[in-house]
């Protein structure tokens, strides 16, 4: 009986370095584990924030201007340094970022100078400080916004799949990723224009004191940017990862909460019925308000029902 047990005992035992490489894989899956709990939570605190932000935006005057702008921008460019660390890794999405920047940055200070491409406009104090003619948070603006419009026009096309973008793809992402962003203008620029004057239109402009070239020069800028990282992202060496389905849920959620809050103006408030744009034009508020709100259902809400229907099950 001892020679039998004996030898099942070393017929059973596993190699020492057998066992040591099963206790390194576990502590990796832990480790993973781990980690994408963490970026989760990551993601919808910022997510949270910025829903709280956008009720914020309903009471003006409890909560200083600037930081209410601040929260509008920074938890989405957060959002989109997290997320897409994960998507592009730390050097794509830092490639992302610095492409937002000097591309908008730039064509910004341009159009404040020269009028083109989007109008004759200028920026006040409300959203803080500056570089050059442009006030910081603006450019950040870009970076949040511009990173979930690419995301929803990449899901959109291509569903959930990693890799660098092929053939046409590298062209109809970023025209369908500019369509989505210059949606977002559509929703905000006669609010943070015409009613709060964040920006002044000096010529004003037929859609409630904004120019239409202000909605062409946008799309141009935008696609200037999404097409660069198109091109970047066509290098054998970049990197796009596959995401797990929260992640992507995460995004497009973010989107129609930017949607959604735009909804929060039908709510009945104190002020001006009239609101008078740099020409003299009049607007009556509620008609920004609804125009506002007709945009956020019929034209983001489809972009958010689009890449939610191309979500895995």
């Amino acid at each position: 009986m001892r020679v039998v047990g004996f030898y099942f005992f070393v017929r059973n035992k596993k190699p020492v370095h057998n066992r040591r490489e099963e206790l390194l894989v576990d502590a990796h899956g832990d480790g993973a584990a781990r980690s994408r709990t963490v970026i989760t939570l990551a993601l919808c605190s910022l997510l949270a924030i910025y829903a709280i932000a956008r009720f914020l935006q309903v009471f003006p005057g409890r909560v200083p201007m600037l930081a209410v702008v601040a929260l509008h921008v920074i938890p989405p460019a957060l959002f989109a340094l997290v997320h897409g660390a994960v998507r592009y890794s730390l050097r794509g999405i830092i490639v992302f970022f610095a492409i937002c920047l000097v591309v908008g940055g730039a064509i910004e200070n341009i159009g404040v100078l020269t009028g083109f491409p989007f109008g004759r406009y200028y920026f006040t104090a409300v959203m803080g400080p500056k570089i050059l003619f442009v006030p910081v948070l603006l450019a950040l603006a870009y970076v949040g916004m511009a990173y979930l419009s690419w995301t929803l026009a990449t899901l959109i096309l291509r569903g959930c799949a990693s890799g660098a973008l092929a053939g046409s793809l590298a062209v109809t992402v970023p025209l369908l990723a500019s369509f989505i962003m210059v949606a977002w203008d559509l929703s905000m620029d006669p609010v943070w224009s015409t009613v709060l004057h964040a920006w002044i239109w000096l010529d004003g402009g037929p859609y409630f004191g904004v120019p239409i070239s202000n909605f062409v020069g946008w799309f141009f800028t935008v696609y200037l940017i999404f097409q660069l990282f198109a091109l970047y992202g066509r290098r054998p060496s970049t990197t796009v990862s596959p995401l797990p389905r929260d992640y992507w849920n995460l995004a497009v959620i973010f989107y129609a909460v930017s949607a959604a809050g735009n909804l929060l103006l039908l709510l009945p408030r104190r002020g001006p019925s009239v609101i008078s744009d740099p020409t003299g034009a009049q607007w009556h508020f509620a008609g920004i308000i609804a125009a506002t709100a007709l945009v956020s259902i019929f034209v983001m809400g489809a972009f958010v029902l689009l890449a939610w229907a191309r979500l895995p099950d």
